[in-house]
């Protein structure tokens, strides 16, 4: 008994692999009393995490914003009505939206590995309509 709680002890420590805290968010057409949203609006990963976008319901997609990247990121855009992934490989916030619904407030953003360095371009952003507000308040919050 004694070596089985050794050996245990030695697997944890010294033989543990990288534990992903991948994300899932789903691409919905109501969310309580919210229409046309993601299930989560800022998430947090580490570099190297996978977000998984979940297609629940027609007519979504996910698109990063244009200078609402960080630099030396390549643009993402998911074909509509499909699942999407995207592994983050470069800390920093992204900012994303549905093309679609992107007036009618269907934003979010993903922080990876804490990085806000480019926190002041994410504010010059120029959102439209609904999205407007709620990208403030969001912002506000990262």
């Amino acid at each position: 008994m004694k070596n089985l709680f050794f050996k245990i002890i030695f697997l944890l420590t010294f033989c543990n692999p990288a534990i992903s805290a991948d994300e899932n968010i789903d691409m919905l057409n109501r969310l309580e009393k919210e229409i046309n949203v993601y299930s989560k609006k800022i998430v947090n990963v580490d570099v190297g995490d996978t977000v998984f976008w979940k297609s629940v319901n027609p007519g979504h997609n996910v698109e990063f914003i244009k200078g609402g990247i960080p630099e030396g990121v390549e643009k993402f855009k998911s074909k509509y009505n499909k699942d999407a992934s995207y592994t983050f490989k470069t800390p920093g916030i992204y900012a994303y939206w549905c093309t679609p619904h992107k007036s009618m407030g269907m934003i979010g953003f993903i922080v990876v590995g804490n990085d806000k360095s480019n926190l002041e371009e994410i504010k010059k952003l120029k959102f439209y309509g609904k999205s407007t507000k709620i990208a403030e308040s969001l912002i506000n919050s990262l």
